[in-house]
């Protein structure tokens, strides 16, 4: 799309930051419960329900009726009675507190589900879809886990990412889910990945690198029937990558891995789950384009993977496997 840059790599990193959260130079100071980042936008989730939002406002992914950047956190909320948020390429979505789902944003592949392809600088006053429990945003598509553990999916279809068989478009949601018992999700700008109630882990869209995790080399448009991975407990999802939190505590990852984001001490791809841990000791994982980085039970961070901006911390070109994180509190 035109001015569009980035890339959503792992919007389901929503909430990994935890509850309570202060921002102390805000002058309001509001305490987050959760956040989402966007391909070059943020936002929070406040303890009150209200969502706000910075950084690019091209689109109107900021929610606060006008398309003009915000360098800091705004003191007033865009949506109240929130529950949870999301954060796509350039659009941004919320899952209220009666269940329903309301986008607002960039809208060319109808992944503000209302039905157009226009553009929103302010969230909807109707939900797109209600009965749900959980939503994710990829670059053009959206997703929504509904309460009675279904997965639905709308906007761009490019590579079969929306699940229903086709790689034909949508914008707005289906009636019918692609998918059942499930428990969590998450999607990039390639793939859509499903958390099953079993823990098993079942991924579809663009098989690249192999972030799909079958070890086929062909794309899917619709889920497998048979999980990639089992006893998982959390899953994260970037552009050509998956992570997956054991329940044991355990993370692996599997797909590209040309800057090391796979942290299994090469830069050699895989396309099926490694069978043993890059690390332990882990309580949230969040994969980005080429990075990932995972929280740990100590309250310690390590990333790993693309260091060329300096975004982990330590001064290497790349690390290839995890790296504490100097200057976060344990």
């Amino acid at each position: 799309m035109a001015g569009e840059t980035g890339a959503a790599g792992g919007g389901a990193v929503a909430g990994a930051a935890g509850s309570g959260a202060l921002l102390c130079d805000d002058p309001q100071a509001v305490t987050i419960r959760a956040t989402a980042a966007g391909a070059q936008h943020t936002c929070v989730l406040l303890t009150s329900g209200g969502v706000r939002c910075w950084g690019d406002n091209r689109f109107g992914q900021l929610g606060d009726g006008t398309k003009t950047n915000r360098p800091t956190l705004p003191t007033a909320d865009v949506l109240t009675d929130v529950q949870a948020i999301a954060a796509g390429g350039a659009h941004t979505c919320a899952l209220t507190t009666s269940g329903g789902v309301r986008c607002w944003g960039y809208n060319s592949n109808g992944q503000l589900g209302d039905g157009t392809t226009t553009q929103r600088s302010t969230p909807p006053t109707s939900d797109a879809l209600t009965g749900v429990q959980a939503i994710a945003a990829g670059f053009r598509h959206t997703c929504a886990l509904t309460t009675s553990g279904g997965v639905r999916c709308w906007g761009s279809n490019t590579s079969g990412i929306l699940g229903d068989g086709t790689t034909t478009g949508r914008a707005t949601p289906p009636t019918g889910d692609v998918l059942t018992s499930v428990k969590a999700i998450a999607v990039s700008d390639l793939h859509s990945c499903a958390l099953m109630t079993s823990g098993g882990v079942r991924c579809w869209g663009m098989t690249v690198y192999g972030a799909l995790g079958d070890g086929a080399e062909l794309d899917r448009s619709t889920p497998p029937t048979s999980d990639v991975l089992t006893s998982v407990q959390a899953i994260a999802a970037s552009s050509e990558h998956t992570c997956a939190l054991m329940t044991s505590g355990g993370g692996r990852c599997w797909g590209a891995n040309s800057m090391g984001e796979l942290g299994d001490g090469t830069t050699m791809s895989r396309d099926t789950p490694p069978t043993s841990d890059v690390l332990t000791g882990v309580q949230a994982i969040a994969a980005s384009v080429f990075n990932t980085c995972a929280l740990m039970t100590s309250g310690g961070v390590r990333c790993w993977g693309d260091n060329s901006n300096g975004q982990l911390g330590d001064g290497a070109p790349y690390q290839s496997t995890p790296t504490p994180v100097s200057g976060i509190c344990q």
